[in-house]
């Protein structure tokens, strides 16, 4: 009987060793009785500026809410249109049409599952005002040529990060740090998870910083006087205590991730698995050198028979997902969007991908057994093949 028991993420394992740190953190906060915004906030914001590259950082509520915040700084509204990629989380496409602005699609490289830039300028109209660049599963995008369509155009560059604090590119800029504004998230499944909703956004721009901490209090300064129409986006300080705890170790996770990613690809070329068409992901836009090019928030293999395959690795108690399994011009919210284009790479990352576990406590016995088993279904599926053509 197996078992080797493999979660998509365990949680526990990363908490237990710093049960009693997280839990001395949390009670200074309740001494201080500074439960939103404050202090641990401002030491929090203050440490991931230095950590993302930025002059400034501030504390919202989510990686949601970093979005959306960013785009109301940046006055984006009704009748605007922000390009995104197809292929994200929902959040990057749904905090622009919440504010009357039409989100219009661009497919990404398949390889990276990021934006192509060769096709952002085919989607600019006169009423484009921004870009939503997503750094997607941990790797950046290809940032140089997007920023230089957006200086062209006069267009504003947001990134979305969620996925990708400390990923470098290759000129060893960190995620967030190179596009006007950019969005952090810390659910807890993200490398630097936070016990509840978290998110930052970072920025060189003074001025952006200080109207993005306007904005964050309902738009209010002093407060009770309301220069703008902002919303409620504050940090609390738990989930910022409990964040400046386990920032001290997200080094030493990213390169535990690293490790896992490489024990994957030995075991896979050992399989043999590229003849039965797998292809693992590709890391491309690292700076030479650089410990943090790729940080492995998910790894994100595309297999053929995803869906059976899937179901075998839960059979055997092997957690995966799928990431994500409707491109945006496929939403039902976003129907009529993009009906005239074509989206042929995130279409296809929507039927073959699958993302396998990858969390930094994840041992490599694990790994071996989740290479072990997807082999053993492509076995089992060629033998079933070569039987019928006998």
């Amino acid at each position: 009987m197996n078992t080797v028991r493999v979660p998509l993420l365990d949680l526990k394992a990363q908490h237990d060793p710093l049960r009693a740190e997280i839990l001395a953190a949390i009670e200074r906060v309740i001494d201080s009785n500074q439960y939103i915004l404050g202090k641990t906030v401002e030491e929090f914001e203050r440490r991931i500026a230095e950590y993302s590259g930025c002059e400034h950082a501030v504390g919202v509520s989510s990686g949601t809410d970093a979005l959306l915040v960013s785009l109301m700084a940046l006055g984006v509204g009704p009748g605007d249109e922000v390009i995104v990629p197809d292929y994200s989380f929902f959040a990057t496409a749904g905090v622009v049409s919440r504010l009357g602005a039409i989100p219009r699609f661009v497919d990404i490289d398949p390889d990276t599952y990021n934006i192509d830039p060769a096709l952002i300028t085919a989607a600019i109209t006169p009423r484009t005002k921004a870009i939503i660049v997503v750094h997607l599963f941990g790797q950046c995008a290809d940032m140089e040529p997007i920023l230089a369509i957006a200086r062209e155009r006069g267009l504003k560059v947001i990134e979305d990060a969620a996925q990708a604090i400390g990923a470098e590119y290759k000129d060893g800029r960190r995620a967030g740090s190179m596009g006007d504004i950019g969005c952090l998230s810390f659910f807890p499944s993200k490398n630097l998870g936070a016990m509840g909703d978290a998110g930052m956004v970072v920025t060189n721009d003074s001025e952006l910083a200080e109207r993005l901490r306007v904005l964050r209090v309902h738009g209010a300064k002093p407060k009770y006087h309301n220069k703008l129409i902002g919303g409620n986006f504050r940090l609390d300080a738990l989930q910022a205590a409990v964040l400046n705890v386990k920032l001290d170790h997200l080094d030493a996770w990213t390169a535990l991730r690293q490790r896992n990613a490489k024990l994957y690809r030995e075991g896979f070329e050992a399989a043999g698995l590229a003849s039965a068409g797998v292809v693992l992901p590709k890391a491309i836009y690292g700076a030479s050198g650089a410990r943090h090019f790729h940080i492995y928030n998910q790894f994100v293999i595309r297999v053929q028979d995803r869906d059976a395959l899937q179901r075998r690795l839960a059979e055997k108690g092997i957690g995966s997902e799928v990431y994500y399994p409707v491109p945006f011009h496929r939403q039902e919210c976003f129907a009529g969007l993009a009906a005239s284009e074509s989206f042929p790479n995130s279409l296809e990352g929507s039927r073959s991908s699958l993302a396998l576990p990858i969390y930094p406590e994840l041992v490599s016995e694990q790994v071996n057994f989740v290479v072990a088993q997807i082999a053993a279904f492509y076995c089992d599926r060629a033998i079933v093949s070569d039987s019928r053509q006998v």
